[in-house]
């Protein structure tokens, strides 16, 4: 299962990521993926169902996608009413295999980066294959 060793050397990858705190990666300072405690509210409204292990926050493409993940894999994502009507969920680190990470990782950067910049990176990706 993944680490925030992995995370770090997953974010740190993308081009002109940066980790602007610990555990807090962006590009162009705006984040992508970052350590995420839960909070009191969160905990109260998580119950009994809270984990208790490294959590991690992510952005995704849009709302479909979050649904699709938290509906595909409830052990791995998960949310809570502070992310209602935002494009991004909450991952058990210690439940998400590295690919699966990885996958998680570039698409959050491609989220948050700028057009020109997730073009490079996508052209240059389809150039490796």
């Amino acid at each position: 299962m993944a680490t925030w060793d992995d995370v770090h050397r997953l974010a740190m990858a993308m081009p002109e990521a940066e980790e602007r705190s610990p555990r807090d990666w962006r590009v162009k300072g705006k984040g992508f993926v970052s350590e995420r405690p839960l909070r009191p509210a969160d905990l109260a409204a998580l119950g009994p169902s809270a984990p208790d292990g490294p959590i991690m926050g992510a952005r995704v493409a849009d709302l479909g996608v979050k649904e699709a993940l938290l509906a595909d894999d409830p052990a791995v994502y998960f949310t809570t009413p502070h992310f209602d009507g935002y494009a991004s969920v909450l991952v058990r680190l210690d439940r998400i295999g590295v690919e699966e990470l990885e996958e998680l990782v570039v698409e959050a950067w491609l989220c948050k980066a700028p057009k020109r910049l997730a073009k490079a990176y996508l052209d240059a990706q389809g150039s490796m294959t």
